[in-house]
This record gives C-alpha cells, sequence and structure tokens, in this order.
C-alpha cells in the first residue's frame, strides 16, 4: 500500500474522533410510573480496499447503521406496558441520480422495531416488528458489531458485518413473541412471524413462520458463561413449488478477567445468509461458524476474529483483527483490518478507521 494512503487513512480517522462527542443518556420524561426515552447510535469510517487491481476509498458506516430510538413505559396495576420504535438512517446517499426528479440527498430511513410490550409475573408478549427469534444472538454476541466486517466496496448502505461469513441475517419482522421470566439463567422466547415472502404476490403459507430462542446465563467467581441455542421453521408456495424452511443456530461465551471467547453457529436449509427478506426463496442448503476472541485492558479491547460460511457449495471466508479505543462511556475510536476470501473470487482487504457514538 502507498504511503499517502495511509496517510490519508490516519487524517480521516482524527477528523472523524476530533468532530464526535459524548451525550448522556437522555430522559425526556418520568412522573408517576410512565417514562419516555431517546437512545442513539451515530458512527462513520473511512475505509480504504485493495481488491485485486481495484483500490476504493469510502467514507461510510460501519455494521451497525445510524439509528434514534424512542423508548415509553407506563405502570399499569401489575402489568408494566412499554413500546419502542427505532429508526435506522443511512449517511450514505442512496440515489444520486436526479433525472427522474429523486433528490440527490436520497437517504434511506429503514424502520426495524416499532412494537409494543406487556410485562408482568408471567414474562413478557411483545407484538409488532422486532428483530426475529433466530440467529440474533449470534449477531448480537459479535465482538465486531460496531465495526465493519465484510464490507462490500460499492453498497450505500451498512458493511455486511459477519453475515455470509459467520452467521445468517436475523430480519426485523412482524411477530407475536412470547418470553418467560428468567429462572436459574434460562430465559425461553417463541415468536410467531410473518412468513416473509419474495416480491412474488402469488406466494402464499398456510402457517406462520416460527422462531424459537433459549440463552442462558451466569456468572461464578468472576467468571461469566452465556449460551444459546434458536431455530426456525416454515414453508411457502408459489404455484405448485413448495419450499421449506428450518435451521438451528447456537453459541456459547466464556469471560474470565479481560479475556472473552465468542464461538456461534448455524446449519439452515432454505433460509438466505444475506440481507434479504426473501427467507422461503429456495431449498438451499448452508451452514457457517464464527470463532473469536477479545480482551479487554482499561480503555482498550482487542478482537481476533475467524468466520466461514458455506452457501450452496460456495465458502466464503472473513479473518479480521480490531482495536477498539473507548475514550469514555459514549464515545469510541475503531482501527479494524480484515479479508474477505470468496470461493472462487478475488480476495479484498480492507482497512477500516472510525468513530461509534452512543447515547
Amino acid at each position: 500500500m502507498k504511503k499517502n494512503n495511509l496517510t490519508r487513512s490516519l487524517l480521516a480517522f482524527a477528523v472523524a474522533a476530533s468532530a464526535a462527542t459524548a451525550h448522556a443518556e437522555i430522559m425526556l420524561y418520568d412522573n408517576e410510573g410512565t417514562t419516555f426515552s431517546a437512545d442513539g447510535l451515530l458512527n462513520a469510517f473511512y475505509t480504504y480496499q485493495d481488491q485485486g487491481d481495484t483500490n476504493v476509498s469510502r467514507v461510510r458506516m460501519g455494521f451497525l447503521p445510524n439509528y434514534i430510538g424512542f423508548n415509553v413505559t407506563k405502570q399499569q396495576g401489575d402489568l408494566k406496558l412499554g413500546g419502542r420504535s427505532s429508526f435506522w438512517v443511512t449517511i450514505n446517499d442512496v440515489n444520486n441520480d436526479d433525472s427522474n426528479g429523486d433528490s440527490e440527498t436520497d437517504s434511506a430511513i429503514d424502520v426495524r422495531q416499532f412494537y409494543a410490550t406487556v410485562d408482568g409475573d408471567f414474562g413478557q408478549v411483545l407484538f409488532g416488528k422486532d428483530f426475529g427469534l433466530y440467529a440474533r444472538s449470534n449477531i448480537f454476541n459479535d465482538e465486531l458489531l460496531l465495526g465493519v466486517g465484510f464490507a462490500p466496496q460499492s453498497t450505500s448502505r451498512t458493511t455486511f458485518g459477519n453475515i455470509t461469513t459467520g452467521y445468517p441475517y436475523a430480519n426485523p419482522n412482524a411477530q407475536i413473541t412470547y418470553r418467560t421470566p428468567k429462572t436459574n439463567g434460562f430465559q425461553l422466547a417463541v415468536g410467531m412471524l410473518d412468513p416473509s415472502y419474495t416480491s412474488n404476490l402469488s406466494t402464499y403459507s398456510e402457517e406462520p413462520r416460527l422462531e424459537a430462542e433459549l440463552t442462558y446465563g451466569t456468572d461464578i467467581d468472576g467468571v461469566t458463561f452465556n449460551a444459546w441455542l434458536s431455530g426456525a421453521s416454515g414453508e411457502a408456495t408459489t404455484g405448485s413449488t413448495s419450499v421449506d424452511a428450518q435451521g438451528v443456530a447456537y453459541g456459547a461465551q466464556v469471560g474470565v478477567g479481560g479475556f472473552k471467547l465468542t464461538a456461534s453457529g448455524f446449519d439452515q436449509q432454505g433460509i438466505p445468509t444475506t440481507f434479504t427478506s426473501d427467507v422461503l426463496s429456495a431449498e438451499t442448503d448452508s451452514d457457517g461458524y464464527l470463532v473469536q476472541t477479545s480482551y479487554t485492558y482499561q480503555a482498550v479491547r482487542g478482537v481476533l476474529s475467524y468466520g466461514n460460511v458455506d452457501a450452496g457449495g460456495a465458502t466464503s471466508e472473513l479473518t479480521g483483527g480490531a482495536l477498539f479505543y473507548s475514550v469514555n462511556d459514549n464515545l469510541k475510536l475503531v482501527a479494524e483490518y480484515s479479508v474477505y476470501e470468496p470461493e472462487g473470487g478475488t480476495d479484498m482487504d480492507t482497512i477500516a478507521l472510525g468513530a461509534v457514538l452512543t447515547w
């Protein structure tokens, strides 16, 4: 890599870091059992990518898009009523062609969560739109969640993290989900979800899509252990063709002192490994795994990561490492390097430098 490319990378990182400021959690209203609050995440990365004869510089979002969320709770007798809406926004314009009247700043707004909750001694019922249960813990426990991961050069939305290289995506979906109370570290969630059709309106399903997740967490003498197991099942019919989908995802995370080890995997049929709502599109078999280790010392966290996915006989791998520096509780600086290796394709090296602000 040329020296001037590295200089530009460091300059972009310094500018992003100096522009970010920390914010505390925002409680907008708290009175007589009713609360209303806001939270959010803002991030930007400079990425330099080397793929064959093509070198590309970008300023873009990481794996998590920028978002603002609103939360409301109200205590009504023995029931706690709640709701959440979150609006996820790309900082990269989706359509720069204004020949058809579209704005040159046509940024997408993605409503990933819009749901209500009812909590009581029985547990919780959630109804509305939220992330799916299947493989959600594989994603939420990814040590590179606040980083970049696999980053297709031309996408105007988020990068992929370890989607397609470690786990499938838990698509936000309309659902009715029940969660049990936590008992001895265990909690079970069971949900009925919209079957997530393709764009073909002739596709239908006689049954809802079913998903479930069992989680366990404990802390024994400073050693933390978390484990999860989830599954999905559904079917769809188009004309005379029926597609069955089922999958299982699992993982565990162990932490002691500043060290942490995370391993997860999945095995599925009829469920894609990419960002898509076409869940019941083809009975393709796929499986994969993700192994990560991290060490945190004071404000610095280092991560090493390797993921591998085999989708229909084609393998893709992502090997990476990252450093996260916590300026304070709200602001993190990130430096990441990864190598994406698609079977039969050209390897891609990515350097990412950026800042993440949360409140």
